[in-house]
């Protein structure tokens, strides 16, 4: 593993913690896909950084728990967005 393989999953956790952002986020950002974020978080990070490890679950977890909220608003807006151009 080299030094970029090494500094780029707690760079990732780092993101995600500090900004409390989800996994698509955190790829969208580094410009890297969330398949790539999930191997880095996943296998690579708990042997760099356990305790960032864990502070990266517990968040994955809680955005685990909320994403079917955040579905649900996103096709409200959706539906929202298409009577409100058809009103006009």
């Amino acid at each position: 593993m080299s030094l970029a393989d090494n500094s780029r999953p707690v760079a990732l956790g780092e993101y995600m913690v500090t900004h409390n952002a989800t996994v698509r986020k955190t790829a969208q950002q580094f410009s890297i896909s969330k398949s790539t974020v999930h191997k880095d978080i996943r296998t690579k990070l708990p042997e760099l950084s356990p305790e960032l490890y864990e502070k990266v679950e517990k968040l994955l977890e809680v955005n685990k728990q909320e994403r079917h909220i955040r579905g649900g608003l996103a096709t409200k807006r959706k539906y929202e967005i298409q009577r409100n151009s058809r009103e006009v």
